[in-house]
């Protein structure tokens, strides 16, 4: 560490990424630093965070440290957190949404191919929750998606191009051998040699 201000920045992501207290030794050992130097960058973390100062503050509870909320802002919190939270993506919804993140534009009846299901649901909830969008249509007619500015802001990517290689996945070899098969068949149909729709089974 290059100083006591850069260790104060490095503790403070520290608490905020812990959801329970941390020991001092804990927070040494993770920053790579002496306990002394870490007290020294807690206190002045604390001095920073002092009641009535910011948002959030210091507590040294349970044999630990961690950043509470300042009570000032608990009426809001609780108005905040009391309303509907958004549900998370079903596995046929996430599955849907990678193949159109790295396909796109792809249509309905191409990711029905793919995953071996119906993606007629899946879709339709990605379109209404505005993760995907459409982007025009197939030569066959089949309207195309592509996914939006918003599906970059919920994941923290800058650009598609930010997507995590698929080369680094490592899949069994059931997994290799079924997921080469999908998209050999996929390919076919995109080169003309399959019809753009199919009979597919219940959406998953």
């Amino acid at each position: 560490m290059s100083g006591v201000d850069e260790l104060e920045r490095v503790l403070e992501a520290l608490l905020f990424l812990s959801p329970d207290p941390v020991a001092v030794p804990e927070l040494a050992e993770a920053a790579e630093v002496e306990v002394g130097e870490v007290e020294a960058a807690l206190a002045a973390l604390e001095e920073r965070c002092a009641p009535g100062a910011r948002g959030l503050v210091v507590r040294r509870v349970a044999g630990g440290v961690t950043l509470a909320t300042d009570p000032v802002a608990e009426p809001a919190a609780r108005r905040l957190l009391a309303r509907p939270r958004t549900t998370p993506l079903t596995p046929a919804q996430a599955e849907t949404l990678a193949i159109v993140a790295y396909l796109q534009p792809v249509s309905r009846p191409e990711i029905t191919r793919i995953r071996g299901v119906s993606a007629e649901s899946a879709s339709t909830t990605l379109l209404e929750r505005g993760l995907v969008e459409e982007a025009g249509r197939s030569q066959f007619g089949a309207v195309l998606l592509r996914t939006t500015p918003l599906f970059l802001r919920l994941f923290g990517l800058e650009s598609l191009e930010s997507l995590p290689d698929v080369g680094a996945w490592d899949p069994s070899p059931e997994d290799e051998a079924q997921l080469r098969d999908r998209l050999l068949r996929a390919g076919e149909a995109r080169a003309g040699l399959g019809a753009d729709s199919a009979m597919p089974a219940p959406d998953g």
